[in-house]
């Protein structure tokens, strides 16, 4: 099974950028389906972006679209999303989610469709 590990968090400012990272291992990274997730205090975790294994398909939450790219390295086992034009409902804690989907090549954006989750990264915007 496949490993995540996330990196990049941490404070950034309004209308700045930050670049999170997600490092896979244990697994062929091409053969799954990647996705950021986020969850604010008091808040359910939410769908950000995601991407198929191969990285033709993608999918962005309305808020992130324009701002947010998500991107991956098959070749580096690494999923990043850079993050521009923060704004302070950026804020939360972020979450690296792989789904394996070795014959399709889809993007998916729904929590349950996710089966390995990494430990996530706190991100946090000032006004």
């Amino acid at each position: 099974q496949v490993q995540l590990v996330e990196s990049g968090g941490g404070l950034g400012q309004a209308g700045g950028s930050l670049r999170l990272s997600c490092k896979t291992s244990g697994s062929p990274f091409s053969l799954y389906g990647m996705g950021w997730f986020r969850q604010a205090p008091g808040k359910e975790r939410e769908f950000v972006a995601s991407i198929s294994r191969s990285g033709l398909v993608t999918q962005s939450a309305d808020s992130v679209k324009d701002r947010f790219t998500l991107s991956r390295y098959n070749a580096e086992n690494t999923l990043t999303l850079q993050m521009d034009n923060l704004k302070p409902e950026d804020t939360a804690v972020y979450y690296c989610a792989a789904r394996f989907d070795p014959i399709g090549d889809q993007a998916f954006s729904v929590e349950y469709e996710y089966r390995y989750w990494g430990q996530g990264t706190q991100v946090t915007v000032s006004s």
